[in-house]
């Protein structure tokens, strides 16, 4: 492998892996609530869109600006945690599971119906402030290619997975959300207040889901595909694992790489699209 290929490869990697920590923080979304209450949120894909929809809608029909609209907005996502827990999970305790999936495939389409009610279903621009073009010092020195916007989002996104598995390990509502996890029968013998536990965990998500949205929504626009971003979480959940924290990381950053890596080395042998589908490709043949 020459200089130049040899360089080509660490950019095409290095774009991947950092492609595959914003991956990680939308299935960290998914594991948050696993591990609490043993239900598969299909709706956090809607809770994204929600998320950068409403932060795009202020900004554009009431000229709010971000630095405003994004906190109205972390306000709301901890509410629609809350209210989620409160009017949809708390009266289908002890169900069964697929009881519980079902439920949050309804909330899936309510939010996603009630999202493009409030906002409308154009397609919106998010602008962060921050820049999606290649590092010059990088380009000068190294003649590698990697964009500034991939480095900060991933940054951002490393630094709230930290937080989070802090908040599991370090702090008492972490201990309690673990206990709930194990046993939920158990967690209210010792007085742990399973309600409050869940509710808290939801409106966590509900945060995730919002820095995850302003991220993707900044990179691909506000759409409605956001919802899709979601489903790539499923391959980086099937490797890591439902109720890992650092598995969602290590999850990510393999189906983030290989990606990208499929899409330039194979796609051309394969057809174009291989970016798309090769992630779900390998969560099968891992299983």
């Amino acid at each position: 492998m020459d200089i130049e290929a040899l360089k080509y490869f660490i950019t095409v990697l290095a774009a991947g892996l950092l492609t595959g920590v914003m991956y990680a923080l939308v299935a960290l979304g998914f594991v948050l609530i696993y591990k609490a209450s043993g239900v598969f949120n299909f709706a956090q894909g809607a809770m994204v869109f929600f998320a950068a929809l409403t932060v795009a809608g202020l900004n554009e029909k009431f000229g709010i600006s971000l630095w405003i609209a994004v906190p109205i907005t972390i306000v709301v996502m901890v509410a629609l945690g809350f209210l989620t827990e409160r009017i949809v999970l708390r009266p289908l305790v002890n169900q069964h599971e697929i009881t519980l999936f079902m439920a949050t495939i309804g909330l899936t389409f309510f939010i996603e119906g009630f999202a493009q009610l409030l906002w409308g279903s154009n397609v919106r621009t998010l602008d962060l402030g921050i820049q999606d073009v290649p590092f010059d010092w990088l380009i000068q020195n190294t003649g590698i290619l990697i964009s500034q916007f991939d480095v900060i989002a991933a940054v951002v996104c490393g630094a709230l997975v930290g937080a989070l598995a802090l908040l599991f390990n370090r702090t008492k509502i972490g201990r309690a959300l673990r206990a709930v996890a194990d046993d939920h029968q158990a967690a209210l013998t010792v007085g742990i207040p399973l309600q409050h536990v869940w509710g808290i965990v939801w409106a966590v998500a509900g945060f995730v889901a919002l820095v995850a949205g302003l991220l993707w929504g900044s990179r691909n626009g506000v759409q409605f595909a956001l919802t899709f971003v979601a489903l790539k979480a499923l391959p980086v959940l099937i490797l890591g694992g439902f109720t890992s924290v650092p598995g969602a990381i290590v999850g990510g950053l393999i189906i983030g790489a290989s990606e990208k890596l499929a899409e330039v080395y194979l796609g051309p042998y394969v057809g174009g699209g291989i970016e798309g589908w090769f992630p779900y490709v390998l969560a099968l043949l891992f299983l």
